[in-house]
C-alpha cells in the first residue's frame, strides 16, 4: 500500500477514566460515549477535519490549518460539557484534546508518524475537557484567534527525544466564568447589537503633566472617529466613553452597562523627550485580552505621532475584532444565524481560497443579503467570490458569461445601497476592474472606499492591484505595504499576488518568487500564485522550480498555454508587462 507524506495539524482525542466508566456501566459508558462520538465527529466535520484512526475512546483527525484545528476543539469541549452538565459527576465523560502541527505519513487513510505520537502525548498533558497544544500550533493560532493560553513549559513526554514546548488552551474556562456571572447585574443591561460592538474608553494619563491630559483624550477621540468609519462595527459614541474617566475600571462591569462585546483602554507615559502609549482590546464578557501593544515616540511632533499610533491601534482591532466574530459566529448552530453570522461565515470561508470555499462563501453572503436586503458588504463579498473564481480557474465561457453578468447586477444594487460603506466598494473595485475590465470606474470606486475608511485594509489591497494593472508597480508596492501594516496577521491571497507581480514587474524576481512560494504553501493550487511564481523562477534562474511549478499549474488547468494569459491578467494597460509575464512562462516550459 503507498505511503505519502503531508504537513497538517494533527488532532488526538481519548476519554478521561474509560476504564473505569465500563468497569462501572458497560453498556451506559458505550451507549453515552456513541452520543458524544456524533457530536465530535458533527463537528470536526464542520470545521474541515478529516477523521482518520479511531480506536475505541480515542479519535485521531487531521485538518489544513491550525485554526480550522483549535477552533474545532474549543467548540467540541464547549458542546461536551453541555452534555455533562445534565449529569452526576461520576457519571461524565470528558474528552483531552492534544493538536500538534507536524509532518505524518499517510497510508490507506491512517496517520502514522512523529506528528501523531506528539499529538497524542500533548492529549495526555490536557484536563479533563481541555485543549493542550504545541508550541509549533500556538505560533499558527496566538494572532488569529481571540484565545488565551497559559503556557506550559517544556514538557518531557514519553517515547519523544526533544522537551515539547506546551500550551493550555483556556478559552472554555473563560467561557464558564462570563456564564457564572450573577443575573442581576446583566438583567438591565442593554442588549448587544446586531455587530460587534466596542467602546474606547479614555486613556490613563501616568505622566504627571496636565499636558498630557489633552493629547491622552484626543488620542482616544481620534481612535473612536477611525473605528467608526468601519461599517462591520458598533463604536460607542465619545460622551458615554467619557463618563468613565478618572474612575476605577471594571471592564465586564463597562461592558454590561454600555452594552458591548469589547474594550480599548489604554495610557499615556511621558519619560523626558519620549511619550509611550499602551493601548488593550479586551473581551468583555470574559477579561481575556485579544490584542495589546505599545507605541514610542517623540514629543517634537506629537500630532504626526498621535496620527501613527491612531493607524497602528486601529488596523490592529479591526481585524482582529473580525476574527474573533468569525469564532464565535461559527460557534452558533447554522439554524440560529441572522446576516451577520452568515457574512462571518462567509468570510470564513475563504481561508484558505479554494474553489469549494468561494461557491460555499457565495451561498452564505447571498443568504445574507437576503436577509437583510441593504446589507452592502455581502453584496460586494459576493462579488469578491465571483471575481476571484474565475481567478483560481478559468470556467467555460458560459460561466464566465453569467460571472459578469452577476457582477454588473450587484455593482448596481452597491451603487444604490453601499455608497457608505468602504468594503462593499473595494470588493465592487476589484470586481469591476478584474471581470468587466473597467478600470476608470474601479478607480473611482476604489477611491471613494478609501475616502470614507483610509485604514480598511483590504481597500489598499485592491488599490495595489489597480495600481498595476495601470503600470504603476512602484505605488502598489507603496499601498500593498500599507496594507500589510494595517492587518499584519493577515494571509491574503490578494495582497500577496499583487506584491508578487509588483515585485516581478520591478524586476525583483528572487523576492516575487518568495511570495509566490509562501502564499502556496496556504493555497496550493492558487492558480495566479503558481503563474507568477514560475515567470519569476525562470527570470531568476531557478530553471527546476520554474519547470515544477508549471507542472503543477497544468495539472490544475490542463487547457492553460501561454497564449491563453491574457485572459487571466486583468486589464493590464502597459503592453509590455504582460510581455515580459509571457516571456517568463515559456522559459518555464508552459506551451503556447
Amino acid at each position: 500500500m503507498a505511503v505519502s507524506r503531508r504537513l497538517v495539524a494533527v488532532f488526538a482525542a481519548d476519554v478521561e477514566g474509560y476504564s473505569r466508566l465500563m468497569g462501572a456501566d458497560e453498556v451506559g459508558t458505550l451507549k453515552s460515549l456513541t452520543e458524544r462520538r456524533a457530536v465530535l465527529d458533527r463537528i470536526i466535520g464542520e470545521h474541515r477535519g478529516r477523521i482518520a484512526n479511531t480506536a475505541g475512546d480515542s479519535v485521531l483527525a487531521e485538518f489544513g490549518s491550525a485554526v480550522d484545528a483549535v477552533q474545532c476543539a474549543v467548540e467540541a469541549q464547549t458542546a461536551l460539557a453541555e452534555v455533562n452538565s445534565t449529569l452526576a459527576p461520576d457519571r461524565c465523560i470528558s474528552f483531552r484534546i492534544g493538536i500538534h502541527i507536524g509532518d505524518v505519513m499517510v497510508r490507506g487513510g491512517d496517520l502514522f508518524g512523529d506528528g501523531v505520537n506528539i499529538a497524542a502525548r500533548l492529549q495526555t498533558l490536557a484536563k479533563p475537557g481541555g485543549v493542550c497544544i504545541s508550541g509549533a500550533t500556538y505560533d499558527q493560532v496566538r494572532k488569529v484567534l481571540p484565545i488565551t493560553f497559559a503556557d506550559l513549559g517544556a514538557q518531557r513526554v514519553k517515547n519523544i527525544q526533544e522537551p515539547i514546548r506546551a500550551y493550555q488552551v483556556d478559552a472554555t474556562s473563560q467561557t464558564q466564568e462570563a456564564a457564572s456571572e450573577p443575573l442581576a447585574e446583566t438583567e438591565s443591561a442593554p442588549p448587544l447589537p446586531d455587530r460587534p460592538s466596542i467602546a474606547v474608553l479614555p486613556f490613563e494619563n501616568m505622566s504627571g503633566d496636565p499636558e498630557q491630559e489633552y493629547f491622552a483624550d484626543g488620542m482616544v477621540e481620534e481612535i473612536i472617529t477611525a473605528l467608526s468609519r468601519f461599517k462591520s462595527l458598533f463604536v460607542i459614541a465619545r460622551n458615554s466613553s467619557f463618563s468613565y474617566k478618572g474612575k476605577a475600571i471594571d471592564v465586564k462591569r463597562v461592558g454590561r452597562e454600555l452594552g458591548v462585546r469589547y474594550v480599548l483602554e489604554g495610557s499615556v507615559r511621558k519619560a523626558g523627550s519620549r511619550l509611550r502609549i499602551a493601548a488593550q482590546l479586551i473581551d468583555a464578557a470574559s477579561g481575556a485580552h485579544i490584542w495589546a501593544d505599545r507605541f514610542d515616540g517623540a514629543l517634537e511632533d506629537v500630532f504626526k505621532f498621535q496620527d501613527e499610533v491612531t493607524e497602528k491601534v486601529v488596523g490592529a482591532i479591526a481585524p482582529r475584532v473580525e476574527r474573533a466574530e468569525i469564532v464565535r459566529a461559527w460557534r452558533r448552530p447554522p439554524s440560529n444565524t441572522d446576516a451577520y453570522d452568515c457574512y462571518l461565515r462567509g468570510l470564513r470561508c475563504l481561508s484558505p481560497m479554494t474553489v469549494d470555499g468561494l461557491e460555499q462563501a457565495l451561498g452564505l453572503f447571498t443568504k445574507a443579503s437576503a436577509l437583510d436586503p441593504d446589507y452592502a458588504s455581502a453584496y460586494g463579498m459576493a462579488m469578491h467570490c465571483h471575481a476571484h473564481r474565475f481567478d483560481l480557474l478559468l470556467a467555460e465561457a458560459d460561466d464566465i458569461a453569467h460571472r459578469r453578468s452577476e457582477i454588473s447586477r450587484l455593482w448596481q444594487i452597491v451603487a444604490r445601497v453601499g455608497q457608505d460603506d468602504g468594503v462593499a466598494l473595494g470588493e465592487a473595485a476589484w470586481a469591476v476592474a478584474y471581470l468587466l475590465r473597467d478600470l476608470s470606474s474601479a478607480r473611482k470606486l476604489i477611491d471613494r472606499a478609501l475616502e470614507l475608511n483610509p485604514n480598511l485594509a483590504s481597500a489598499w489591497a485592491i488599490n495595489g492591484w489597480i495600481n498595476i494593472w495601470q503600470g504603476h508597480p512602484d505605488l502598489a508596492i507603496e499601498h500593498l505595504g500599507r496594507a500589510e501594516r494595517l492587518d499584519p496577521g493577515s494571509l491574503r491571497l490578494t495582497s500577496f499576488a499583487a506584491m508578487a507581480h509588483a515585485r516581478f514587474f520591478m524586476g525583483e524576481y528572487e523576492w516575487a518568487l518568495g511570495l509566490a512560494e509562501g502564499m502556496l504553501r496556504h493555497s496550493p493550487d492558487a492558480h495566479v500564485c503558481l503563474r507568477i511564481g514560475a515567470a519569476s523562477a525562470a527570470f531568476a534562474g531557478h530553471i527546476d522550480t520554474a519547470h515544477g511549478l508549471a507542472a503543477r499549474l497544468q495539472v490544475i488547468d490542463p487547457a492553460f498555454g501561454v497564449s491563453r494569459l491574457r485572459e487571466y491578467l486583468g486589464p493590464y494597460q502597459r503592453s509590455a508587462f504582460v510581455e515580459k509575464y509571457a516571456e517568463g512562462l515559456r522559459l518555464a516550459g508552459l506551451p503556447e
